[in-house]
C-alpha cells in the first residue's frame, strides 16, 4: 500500500532529508521550485515558493503506534507528523514555520491554505482565554468539582496529629485518626492495630446534608462545625493542646526529624540512618505527656417549644475486635488494659452513658465536650486531664496559632478568601514541619509522605517568602543532614531528582537571605552534591547518546518507573548547579566561576536533545485550525508518550497525559533552560493548554504541572488566572482550604506540596523577582481594583530584601494611589507596579514613574527605595 503527500514551504530555500518511521520511503519528487533529490535528500536552488511531493510503500496509516511517523530533517525549522493525519480537508499548517502538509493532489498553495484556515475565524484555546472575561473564583467554584477534606490538627513541630472529620459525602461517623505523621497510630490493645475514634451528633443521616465547617477567625488551626439538625443546631469547636503542660511556643519539644522521617510514607534511609532512627526511636515515643484532642459541641434548640438533641460517645474501630467499656460516672472510655482513651462530660459533667437524648427548652444549650489523648493514659492522668477548662484550652490554643502567624510578613487583600488561604496555609506547612525545638533540624513534610527535595520545595520557599528564614534554613539542613556519602540527596521512593532540586532551593533561600556565614559552614555538603551530579552528567557524555541525552542525566523523577534522560530530572539539575554556582560567587570564586561554566555546558546540552527532540515528535492540532509542534518529556522519546507514537503503558495516576504535562518539558521553562518569550516556549504553552489541560488545570495531580507559573513569567494574566482560580476550587476543601494530593480526593489528606505551589503562584501573582527587576501585582485581578478595595502588603521577603506595599483605589475620584518601599541595601534597580483598571480603561495622567498602557504597568527606574504612585482616569 501507498500514499502519495504535499509539503509545500510558504518561503525559503529548504535542503534537507525525509526519514520514514513505520514504512519506507518510495520517492521524492520537486513540484515547484527548482533543485534536486538524491535518494531521500532534497535541495532547492532558489529562494521562493516550494513544494516536495512524497509516496510511502508499506505505510502503516492504522491506530495504534505501529503507525507511520514521517520527519522532515531540515537546517531550519525540522518537523514530524504521522502520515495518518495527513488530509486536504485539515491539513497541516505551521505558520511559524511558513510549512502545509496536505494530500497530493491537493494543489492549494501555502497562501490559500492559510486563508481557508483564517476565514474560519477559530481560535486557539490560549486565544479563547485572551478573549473571556477574566476568571474568578465564584466562576471556577460553580464549573469545578467540590472536594471536603479531612483536617489535620497538632501543635507543629511534633508528629502527633489528630486526622479529624464531621460526617460529610460518604462518611457515616464523625471521626478522629489518631497519627504518627504518615501512619495511623497502633495501639497494643488491638493487636497494634490502628484504632480510629467515631461518635455522633444529631438525629442521624438523612435525606439533606447540612454541614458547614470553618477555620476559627478563618484561618487557625483549629476547626469550628455547625449541624443544622432542624430545629436543634450543633455547634461544635475541635482544637489539640497538651495533656498538661500550658501551649505555648515555648513549651513545645517537637519531635526528632529523622524519627518524623522514618513515619513518613516512602522514606529511604541509609544504614546508619536507620541505626540512628531506631536508637532515638524509643525516647521520642515515650513523651512524659500526650497531645490531646478537644471536642466541644453546644446544641442550642431554635425552636419555640421544647426538642431534643442527640450525642454518642466516642468508642473505637479497629479491624480487630477491641474489648472496651464505659465508665459513665468517671466519664471515661476505657480499654480492657485499664487504659482511658476518651474522657467525656455533658454539661461539664461526667457523660453518664454513652447515648443520651436530652430534651431542650426553647433557647436552652447543651454542652458536649471530650478529651481524647494521642495514645491512651492511665485513670490518674485522666481524672487530671478532666479537670482542665475546655475554655481556658481553647484561648490557650488561639494564642499560640496567632503568635507565628505575628511572626510572619502580613498581606492583605480585597478577596478575603484568598487573603485568608495565604494566613492558612502558612499555618498549615508549619504543622506538619517536624523537629525539635528550638533549633533542631526540621523535616518539612508533605501529606503523608516524608520531604521530597522536589516537593518540600514551594514550603520552604513560601517560608522564605513570608520572613520565616531560620525555619527555611532549618527545613534545608534536612537535606544536608541525610545527604549520602557520595553526595547524593534522595529520600523518597527511588526519585532521583532530589539533588538538583535540594540545590536549587538552598540557592533561593541565599537569595533571600544572602547569608555568606551559612554558606561557608554548608560549602563542603553543597561541593560534594555538585560534583555527585557532574560525575553523574559525565557518565552520560557519550557519543551513541548525542541528540538522544547527550551528557544528560537519567532516572525517575516522580511514581512512574521511568529511567531515562528526563527533561524535567536534568532541569533541575542544571537549576541545582546554577544556584549553588551563586551560592558559592563570595565564598569561593574560584568554584562558583568552574560551577557556571559546568552549568552553562548542561544547559546547552539539554537544549540540543530537546530541540532534536522537538524534530523528531509529531506535530498536533490546535483549535484554531493550525498545527504546533511538541516535545516527549525525555529525549529518548518521540513525542508526548500519550499520542502512543511508541509502545507503552502509560496510562497512570488516573490519566494518559501525566508523564507529558505533569512532568515534561515545559518544566524547563520554569528551570530557566528556556526562555519564556522565546519560540520553543510558544510551542509548549500552547499545544500543552490544547491536550493536556481543563479549564486550563492539569489532570490528577494538577500542582506538578508549571504552566501557571510559566503565564505568569510571560505575562499571560487571563491564562494564569484561569488555571490559578479553578486549580485551587477543585483541589481544595472550599471551607477548611486544607489540599488533596489527587482528583478526586485521593492519595494524601493535608497535601502540603499542593498548598505550598498554590500558595507560591499567590506569592508570584503579588511579587515577582525577573533579573534586577521588581515586579508588584504582576499577576491580579482587575477586580481587586474595584473602588474602595486595597492592598497590603507589610514586609513580605523578596530577593531584594523585606518590600512593603499598599494600593488603594478611589476610582470615585477617578484615582488609584499607591506607596512602596524597599529599603534593603539590595534593593532593586528597577521596580514595576501593575494598577489595573476594573473595566480595562487606561490613565491618562501618571505620578511617579513611566506608564506602559499595554500592561497597565508603572515602571520606575531607578528604584531609591521609596516611590508613590497615582494614575488619573
Amino acid at each position: 500500500m501507498g500514499r502519495s503527500i504535499a509539503i509545500e514551504w510558504k518561503n525559503g530555500k529548504p535542503t534537507g532529508r525525509i526519514k520514514v518511521v513505520n514504512g519506507r520511503l518510495k520517492e521524492v519528487l520537486i513540484k515547484k521550485g527548482k533543485g534536486e533529490v538524491v535518494d531521500d535528500e532534497f535541495s532547492f536552488a532558489f529562494h521562493g515558493s516550494c513544494r516536495l511531493e512524497i509516496t510511502v510503500d508499506e505505510s502503516g496509516c492504522s491506530l495504534g503506534s505501529e503507525t507511520t511517523l514521517i520527519t522532515v530533517h531540515t537546517a531550519i525549522n525540522p518537523f514530524s507528523f504521522f502520515l495518518r493525519d495527513v488530509s486536504k480537508e485539515y491539513p497541516i499548517i505551521i505558520p511559524e514555520y511558513g510549512i502545509v502538509v496536505t494530500e497530493a493532489d491537493d494543489e492549494r498553495s501555502y497562501e490559500q491554505i492559510a486563508e481557508e484556515i483564517r476565514s474560519r475565524g477559530l481560535q486557539t484555546k490560549l486565544q479563547r482565554i485572551e478573549s473571556e472575561p477574566e476568571e474568578s473564583y465564584a466562576s471556577a467554584a460553580a464549573n469545578t468539582r467540590e472536594l471536603h477534606c479531612p483536617t489535620w490538627l497538632g501543635l507543629s513541630r511534633d508528629i502527633r496529629i489528630f486526622e479529624f472529620s464531621f460526617r460529610i459525602g460518604q462518611e457515616v461517623w464523625d471521626w478522629i485518626q489518631p497519627r504518627f505523621h504518615g501512619y495511623p497510630v497502633p495501639l497494643p490493645e488491638a493487636d497494634n492495630n490502628p484504632v480510629r475514634y467515631n461518635f455522633f451528633i444529631g438525629r442521624g443521616i438523612g435525606c439533606a446534608e447540612r454541614m458547614s465547617r470553618h477555620l476559627e477567625e478563618g484561618v487557625l488551626p483549629i476547626l469550628h462545625g455547625v449541624l443544622v439538625d432542624d430545629d436543634v443546631i450543633y455547634n461544635s469547636t475541635v482544637f489539640v493542646t497538651l495533656e498538661s503542660t500550658k501551649l505555648t511556643t515555648k513549651s513545645l519539644r517537637g519531635t526528632h526529624f529523622l524519627v518524623a522521617d522514618g513515619y513518613g510514607y516512602g522514606h529511604i534511609f541509609t544504614k546508619e540512618q536507620e541505626r540512628e532512627f531506631q536508637s532515638l526511636l524509643p525516647e521520642e515515643m515515650s513523651c512524659e505527656e500526650e497531645t490531646v484532642l478537644c471536642f466541644r459541641t453546644e446544641a442550642v434548640n431554635s425552636a419555640y417549644v421544647p426538642r431534643y438533641a442527640w450525642f454518642k460517645n466516642v468508642f473505637p474501630s479497629s479491624k480487630k475486635a477491641l474489648r472496651w467499656s464505659y465508665d459513665g460516672k468517671d466519664g471515661f472510655g476505657v480499654f480492657e488494659s485499664g487504659q482511658v482513651f476518651c474522657i467525656s462530660k455533658l454539661n461539664g459533667k461526667p457523660m453518664p452513658q454513652e447515648e443520651l437524648a436530652v430534651l431542650l427548652k426553647p433557647g436552652e444549650t447543651a454542652s458536649f465536650e471530650f478529651f481524647l489523648p494521642h495514645r491512651p493514659i492511665s485513670r490518674e492522668r485522666a481524672k487530671r486531664l478532666r479537670k482542665r477548662d475546655f475554655t481556658m484550652l481553647h484561648a490557650e490554643c488561639r494564642e499560640f496559632w496567632k503568635e507565628k502567624l505575628e511572626s510572619a510578613a502580613k498581606v492583605k487583600l480585597p478577596e478575603k478568601r484568598i487573603e485568608e488561604m495565604m494566613q492558612a496555609g502558612l499555618l498549615h506547612l508549619d504543622l506538619v514541619a517536624y523537629g525539635l525545638e528550638p533549633f533542631g533540624t526540621v523535616a518539612a513534610t508533605i501529606g503523608v509522605y516524608c520531604p521530597i527535595g522536589s516537593e518540600s520545595s514551594p514550603i520552604i520557599q513560601f517560608m522564605d517568602s513570608m520572613g520565616w528564614h531560620s525555619l527555611a534554613r532549618r527545613s534545608l539542613t534536612y537535606f544536608l543532614d541525610k545527604q549520602h556519602e557520595d553526595g547524593f540527596i534522595q529520600n523518597f521512593d527511588g526519585y532521583m531528582l532530589e539533588t538538583g532540586a535540594a540545590l536549587w532551593v538552598m540557592g533561593e533561600h541565599y537569595r533571600y537571605t544572602h547569608d555568606d556565614n551559612w554558606v561557608q559552614q554548608i560549602k563542603p555538603k553543597l561541593l560534594k552534591a555538585c560534583e555527585r551530579l557532574l560525575e553523574w552528567r559525565n557518565r552520560n557524555k557519550r557519543e551513541e547518546l548525542r541528540g538522544k541525552g547527550y551528557g544528560m542525566i537519567e532516572g525517575k523523577v516522580a511514581d512512574p518507573q521511568d529511567p531515562y534522560h528526563q527533561f524535567m530530572l536534568n532541569g533541575y539539575a542544571y537549576l541545582g548547579l546554577s544556584r549553588a554556582s551563586e551560592m558559592l560567587s563570595k565564598v569561593d570564586p574560584a568554584q562558583s566561576e568552574r560551577l557556571a561554566r559546568e552549568a552553562e555546558d548542561w544547559k546547552k546540552d539539554i537544549r540540543e536533545a530537546l530541540f532534536e527532540a522537538v524534530a523528531n515528535s509529531p506535530v498536533v492540532p490546535l483549535s484554531d485550525g493550525t498545527w504546533c509542534p511538541t516535545a516527549p518529556p525525555w529525549a529518548e522519546a518521540r513525542g508526548p508518550v500519550s499520542l502512543y507514537a511508541e509502545k507503552g503503558r502509560w496510562f497512570t495516576h488516573l490519566t494518559f497525559l501525566a508523564r507529558d504535562s505533569l512532568l515534561g518539558p515545559l518544566h524547563l521553562i520554569f528551570h530557566e533552560v528556556l526562555d519564556p518569550s522565546e519560540r520553543i516556549a510558544d510551542f509548549l504553552v500552547s499545544y500543552y493548554t490544547e491536550l493536556m489541560y481543563m479549564r486550563n488545570v492539569a489532570f490528577s495531580q494538577p500542582y506538578y504541572s508549571c504552566h501557571p507559573q510559566v503565564h505568569l513569567r510571560r505575562g499571560e494574566i487571563k491564562p494564569f488566572l484561569k488555571a490559578y482560580y479553578n486549580g485551587f476550587a477543585s483541589l481544595a476543601d472550599r471551607e477548611t482550604y486544607t489540599f488533596w494530593e489527587h482528583y478526586p480526593g485521593v492519595g494524601s489528606s493535608h497535601k502540603t506540596h499542593e498548598e505550598g505551589w498554590f500558595l507560591m503562584q499567590t506569592r508570584w501573582m503579588l511579587w515577582m523577582e525577573q533579573g534586577q527587576t521588581l515586579k508588584l501585582l504582576p499577576g491580579i485581578p482587575r477586580s481587586w481594583m474595584e473602588n474602595g478595595t486595597s492592598i497590603e502588603l507589610n514586609r513580605v521577603a523578596s530577593y531584594f530584601g523585606e518590600v512593603s506595599l499598599k494600593v488603594e483605589s478611589k476610582l470615585e475620584q477617578c484615582r488609584i494611589e499607591s506607596k512602596v518601599k524597599c529599603l534593603s541595601d539590595r534593593k532593586p534597580k528597577c521596580l514595576e507596579l501593575r494598577l489595573p483598571h476594573p473595566q480595562g480603561r487606561k490613565a491618562n495622567k501618571v505620578k511617579g514613574g513611566v506608564y506602559d498602557a499595554n500592561t497597565e504597568t508603572v515602571r520606575i527606574e531607578p528604584f531609591h527605595g521609596y516611590a508613590e504612585v497615582l494614575l488619573e482616569f
